[in-house]
């Protein structure tokens, strides 16, 4: 199952660093994502001493790990945001008749190395601040950081998933799913505590946006954590990413049930 991906991946890798002028331009244009959100975060910053609790660099560091853990997931991910586009079309048929999971070729379908700019330069902020903001690093604290970013991914590509499979039912409701994901991804990159009581639940306990980068980095740098969690909470984005997998497989199987009527 995972050769013919890497086969379609290296196609693509191929494919997009052929013209490497127009590879180097495209890249250097989504590092100007990374940059626009710092500047906004020290504009931010220069108004207010600390935000939600954070200082400057504890906010940066959320929005280092969600930046990271978003553009992980839009990497392989984001492309699922065609499918209304295949369903129009008639083209998502064309993967009913492979011998793979329909997922997986759609995964498999488009690979942009361009997003790449944003993981390195999201990577390089992450590990200026981790260098600088002063914590005695333990074994723990290594693999919290790791696990931080990976099960980020897990979480956005979940959302992708989700907002993939919702397309079975509205077909041209991209937007409306885009706004949870991409929503999310804003939300994940401040710290939780400055939003009103509702949208922190909404992006807390139904879109997970909180076990990104905010929770973690309070388990991280020994803060407080909000009213009613214990202080390990950060350590739980494995079973945020686990339940928001659960439920993007749940409904991805319920809409190709949907469409094809056997499912896949």
């Amino acid at each position: 199952m995972v050769e013919p991906y890497l086969v379609l991946a290296r196609m693509h890798v191929r494919a997009q660093t052929a013209y490497r002028g127009s590879f180097a331009i495209e890249v250097l244009a989504s590092v100007g994502a990374t940059v626009s959100g710092v500047c906004e975060m020290y504009v931010v910053f220069a108004s207010v001493p600390a935000l939600g609790g954070l200082t400057l660099r504890a906010a940066l560091l959320v929005f280092a790990l969600g930046h990271v853990s978003m553009s992980l997931a839009d990497l392989f991910f984001g492309h699922l945001d065609a499918l209304p586009g295949y369903l129009r079309s008639g083209a998502f048929d064309a993967f009913l008749l492979r011998p793979l999971p329909v997922l997986f070729q759609l995964i498999g379908a488009e690979l942009s190395l361009r997003r790449l700019g944003r993981t390195v330069a999201g990577s390089v902020l992450a590990t200026a601040v981790l260098a600088g903001i002063g914590i005695r690093w333990t074994p723990a604290d290594v693999g919290l950081v790791a696990l931080t970013v990976l099960c980020g991914a897990a979480i956005f590509a979940a959302l992708f998933t989700a907002a993939a499979a919702v397309q079975f039912w509205l077909v041209d409701g991209a937007e409306v799913t885009a706004s949870f994901v991409y929503g999310g991804q804003y939300a994940s990159q401040f710290p939780a505590s400055v939003y009103p009581g509702p949208l922190r639940t909404l992006f807390t306990f139904v879109v997970p946006a909180a076990f990104v980068a905010y929770l973690p980095v309070l388990t991280l740098l020994r803060l407080p954590p909000p009213p009613g969690l214990p202080p390990w909470i950060g350590w739980c984005t494995p079973l945020a990413a686990a339940g928001a997998w659960a439920i993007a497989l749940l409904g991805w199987r319920a809409g190709l049930r949907r469409y094809t009527g056997t499912g896949s």
